[in-house]
């Protein structure tokens, strides 16, 4: 069975060296609704999910080292906002990245086939460090992504439990939740996730 969440990621680093992967779907077997992974400096990894069955199939698709079930709402728009008891944060997409006319540009038919995203992963991975299209994830799960839009980050504050995490920065290291990691760039990204298993 595959499973599709249609929305927006968005990857963005603190100069604190914590970094943050929003997810806001739009569309998902699970409604609408929106998750946070966090990954701090120190490496230690967390999923921020409102329902315990979502922090279930997130948990078990990609590796957290703490899962915590708590409300996450996003707002869009200019600025785009993202709330929940642990991290609230604040981000403002600016101009699209260089290929994002090239991505309007593949028909949807082909954009959901994973053969295209498998096709796409070596030109990704080298066109945008962090990024790739296809891998596997936990439970021998297939993962890709289709994706028709980036947007750079020109902006962002965040606070975790209260403590600032300071400017925007690029996410470096790498974020290790699954088999990609967000954008080194920060980025807001309109996309499929498509996961098989």
């Amino acid at each position: 069975m595959t499973h599709s969440f249609e929305g927006h990621i968005a990857g963005l680093g603190t100069t604190s060296g914590t970094r943050i992967v929003v997810g806001a779907w739009d569309t998902s077997p699970y409604g609408r609704f929106a998750d946070v992974m966090v990954e701090q400096p120190s490496g230690h990894r967390i999923l921020l999910a409102p329902r315990q069955e979502i922090a279930d199939f997130v948990a078990s698709t990609y590796a957290f080292d703490e899962v915590r079930i708590e409300p996450v709402s996003v707002e869009a728009g200019p600025e785009w906002s993202v709330h929940t008891r642990s991290l609230q944060a604040r981000f403002t997409p600016g101009g699209r990245v260089w290929i994002s006319p090239l991505l309007s540009l593949v028909p949807s038919p082909l954009r959901r086939r994973s053969l295209w995203a498998r096709v796409c992963n070596p030109v990704a991975s080298r066109l945008m460090s962090g990024v790739r299209t296809y891998g596997t994830a936990g439970n021998d799960r297939v993962e890709w992504y289709a994706a028709t839009s980036v947007r750079r980050l020109t902006c962002a504050r965040a606070t975790w439990e209260g403590e600032e995490l300071g400017d925007l920065a690029p996410v470096t290291p790498p974020v290790r939740f699954g088999f990609a990691s967000a954008p080194a760039e920060p980025t807001l990204t309109a996309l499929t996730s498509y996961v098989r298993g």
